[in-house]
This record gives structure tokens, C-alpha cells and sequence, in this order.
């Protein structure tokens, strides 16, 4: 009877802790903007990438093949050790490093609170310019110094980038399919194992698209 118990209390532990992390990395908050943990792995061939509508893996199993599901981010599989964005058909990507927390406070003189989550909370995005905190009191923005990178034109249809711990990036995405179509998203790595896993806070700051809406 006693065996029994701790066997009942096991598995309501086990689904209750499973329950939790599948909420912190697939499920992204109901309301504006979207944000939530995501982890992808080298070595998985579902969770490589995520997509940003649910938070989700990039990848799915059906009908005995791996297929793409939605990929809006991925690790390792065109760059070892590097992020890559805009590897759907039609998609165009940009992404750029930001630095760390500490070394966006000190280029554009902003305070910060105790965890540094001051800067990456307030990076936003209005009227084709990337924007970043200037004053913690008033609520003042300054824009990014690499906005107009971030904007321009792609070049190829992706866009890679080394993946370092504690740095921030900006990403954009646009499909050539679908002219209306921008996706622009900010990224905080907070975990990093080469070759093997890299996990991320991610935001969706901006996403429109005419078509979706028919």
C-alpha cells in the first residue's frame, strides 16, 4: 500500500512538473505582445526551430516524414552554432546581436534595475525605426543605432548569426509572396550549450500581414 502511494505521488508529481515546463516553453501569453521561453536542440529534429504563433516546435512528424510546421527561428542547422531566421519558402530574414544587457546600458546611458530587464523590455519598433530605452523615469526612447540594418533590404533569403550567452537580437522577417507580410521579434539568450541546446526568451514586437487577414 505503501509502494502504492509513492508510485500515485510520483506520476502527479511527473505531469504536474511536465505540465509546467511545457507551459513556460510552448505557450505564449493570450494577450499583446507574445512572449515566452523557448529551448531547441541540435540534435532533435522537431525542436531545431520554433515558431513564434504558439511557441511551439519549429518541425512535426506526419505521415512518417518530418516536415516544417512553422519556423521562424532556428539553431544549428544552416549555421553550427548559429541562429538562423528566414528559412521558410518566400521568407526573407534579418537578424543582428545587440550585445549584452550591460553593454546596451553603457552605449545608450540608460538605468538599469537589479536583472537587467529594463532594456530588453522596452526595445520596440515604430514607424520603420527600432527603438530602446533612454530614461527609466519618464519612459523615453532613443533609437537603435542598428535600425537601419535591421530595415534594409535582404540580400539572401536568410540570414545567420553566432549564438552568444546573455546577448540580445533583433530580428525581421518579410515574404516575398506576401508584400504586406513583417514579422519583427527580439531574442535574450539565457541558456547556451554548444552543439547541443540553446534556450531563449523571445517577444514578438510587430507582425502584420494584409493577406491573413482574408
Amino acid at each position: 500500500m505503501k509502494l502504492g502511494l509513492n508510485v500515485v505521488l510520483f506520476v502527479v508529481l511527473f505531469v504536474g512538473t511536465s505540465q509546467i515546463a511545457l507551459s513556460q516553453t510552448f505557450v505564449s501569453n493570450s494577450g499583446s505582445p507574445k512572449t515566452s521561453i523557448a529551448t531547441m536542440f541540435a540534435r532533435d529534429p522537431l525542436t531545431q526551430s520554433v515558431c513564434f504563433k504558439d511557441g511551439g516546435p519549429g518541425a512535426a512528424f506526419q505521415e512518417g516524414q518530418t516536415r516544417n510546421r512553422c519556423s521562424d527561428l532556428n539553431f544549428n542547422s544552416y549555421s553550427p552554432n548559429g541562429f538562423t531566421v528566414g528559412i521558410e519558402g518566400g521568407r526573407h530574414g534579418v537578424i543582428i546581436d545587440l550585445g549584452t544587457p550591460e553593454e546596451l546600458k553603457g552605449k545608450y546611458g540608460y538605468s538599469e534595475t537589479v536583472g537587467h530587464g529594463q532594456g530588453f523590455a522596452s526595445i520596440d519598433v515604430r514607424d520603420g525605426k527600432a527603438l530602446i530605452l533612454k530614461d527609466y523615469k519618464t519612459g523615453r526612447t532613443q533609437e537603435i543605432r542598428e535600425s537601419a540594418e535591421l530595415f534594409r533590404a535582404p540580400s539572401d533569403s536568410y540570414s545567420s548569426i553566432p549564438v552568444k550567452l546573455g546577448h540580445v537580437y533583433l530580428m525581421r522577417i518579410t515574404d516575398r509572396n506576401d508584400k504586406s507580410f513583417e514579422m519583427v521579434a527580439k531574442l535574450l539568450v539565457v541558456a547556451y550549450t554548444p552543439g547541443e541546446s540553446v534556450t531563449v526568451r523571445w517577444q514578438v514586437i510587430s507582425e502584420k500581414s494584409e493577406t491573413a487577414k482574408l
